[in-house]
């Protein structure tokens, strides 16, 4: 059982306040901070700190290594390869990212094997995978937060394309009107995708400029769609990834509420504070949005054109005491928030962790105190987590402040 303190990844599109203010630091902070990592990912290890809270010198991915069964357990060793198979992140966006969809874990074990015999680079930047692993996500939200995921109801896109107005689209829209269902869904985002710069460069203001006449006239049902449309292509002139927009789902996250997003979905974070965990991949398709390398062919592989309605990316919650945790078919990982009252009168007080294999608690409000049964407990303030291993004793999590938050994330093999 150990304090981690985790890594600060910064991009161009994080915040200078979030993460700061999380872990105690200036804000604004010197650069945009985009995600705060708690794992064993080879590119940023969380690290090791002591009683006086100064880093010991080692990481969780050398303590894994030097004991794989005592920190995973056996079962996590055997079906993952010995490897910690999430990556818990704190992911605070100022600005979009890009968007994108992940492999099944059969896409990402093929891909990898191809690419592996074409001589491609790990680093280069026309790599798809990095690895043989599929990546599922789950996000749930610290702050509003804002989000498109998923191919809307086509009948929805039609509506909202005829609304527009605008001339220009009328090729796209009677595709997708004559074909209402996932091939057409295909057909559309295929001819965006792969329009010539120059058509891009026709059809892309003629669509803001109907979505800023649409507004104007008072629109009510599609204002976020196309709020963001506007501000989109704002900040990504004559990307295919604008138009792409209007096809998926755009959907705005409350404090607490959760989003799924399984192999093939497209999807892009738009803005808002949020947890995530995930499976521990690298690997990410890109269809818009970015400067980043986009393989087509590959996207148009690996992506689900099935239409999805929003609920059917909400995982279902369980509520037990103190614990809400957030349930999902990803065997890497299970997450959970835990909300203590120091005082006891709102919420409990403590709540005790008796289960096997490797969890990390983040702390995101707050103190608490881990107390191993038996040994002298860790204080872990906000900003930071604790790291328990399969071999350590059953533990006790109490507040040390008058409230306390943390997420919980584990191997559910061991369930």
């Amino acid at each position: 059982m150990k304090v981690i303190e985790g890594v600060v990844r910064t991009y161009a599109w994080g915040s200078r306040t979030a993460i700061a203010s999380l872990r105690g630091k200036a804000v604004p902070s010197p650069h945009p901070e985009a995600e705060l990592w708690f794992g064993a990912h080879s590119a940023g290890p969380a690290c090791v700190v002591g009683a006086d809270g100064e880093p010991v010198g080692s990481d969780l991915l050398t303590v894994i290594e030097n004991d794989r069964v005592g920190a995973l357990g056996a079962a996590t060793v055997e079906k993952f390869s010995g490897r910690l198979p999430f990556l818990l992140k704190v992911l605070a966006a100022e600005e979009p990212l890009s968007l994108q969809a992940h492999p099944s874990a059969e896409q990402a074990g093929e891909g990898f094997e191809r690419e592996n015999a074409q001589g491609l680079a790990f680093d280069a930047r026309d790599r798809n995978y990095r690895d043989p692993w599929h990546k599922p996500e789950l996000v749930v939200a610290l702050t509003e937060f804002d989000v498109l995921a998923g191919f809307r109801a086509p009948s929805a896109t039609v509506e909202l394309l005829r609304r527009l107005q605008v001339s220009e689209l009328d090729p796209y829209l009677g595709m997708l009107a004559g074909q209402p269902d996932s091939h057409g869904l295909r057909a559309v985002f295929t001819t965006w995708l792969t329009l010539p710069e120059g058509l891009i460069q026709r059809v892309t203001p003629a669509v803001l400029s109907g979505a800023v006449r649409l507004l104007e006239e008072g629109e009510t049902d599609f204002v976020d769609e196309l709020r963001t449309l506007l501000e989109l292509g704002e900040m990504y002139p004559n990307d295919p990834g604008v138009l792409a927009s209007l096809l998926l789902n755009r959907m705005r996250l409350q404090p607490g509420e959760g989003l799924y997003l399984p192999a093939g979905n497209l999807h892009a974070y738009l803005n808002g504070t949020a947890v995530e965990v995930m499976a521990n991949s690298d690997n990410v398709l890109r269809g818009g949005l970015t400067s980043k390398h986009i393989d087509v062919p590959e996207l148009l592989r690996i992506l689900d054109f099935t239409p999805v309605d929003i609920s059917d990316l909400v995982p279902a919650v369980r509520t037990v005491g103190a614990e809400r945790i957030y349930l999902t078919p990803a065997p890497e990982f299970r997450l959970s928030r835990v909300e203590l009252d120091g005082t006891g009168l709102t919420q409990p007080s403590s709540i005790s962790f008796d289960m096997p294999g490797p969890q990390i608690l983040a702390v995101l409000s707050g103190t608490v105190e881990v107390r191993p049964i038996g040994g002298a407990p860790l204080t872990i303030p906000a900003g930071r987590a604790a790291w328990l291993t399969d071999s350590d004793p059953d533990a006790v999590v109490r507040a040390a402040s008058s409230r306390a938050v943390f997420f919980r994330a584990l191997v559910p093999v061991h369930e």
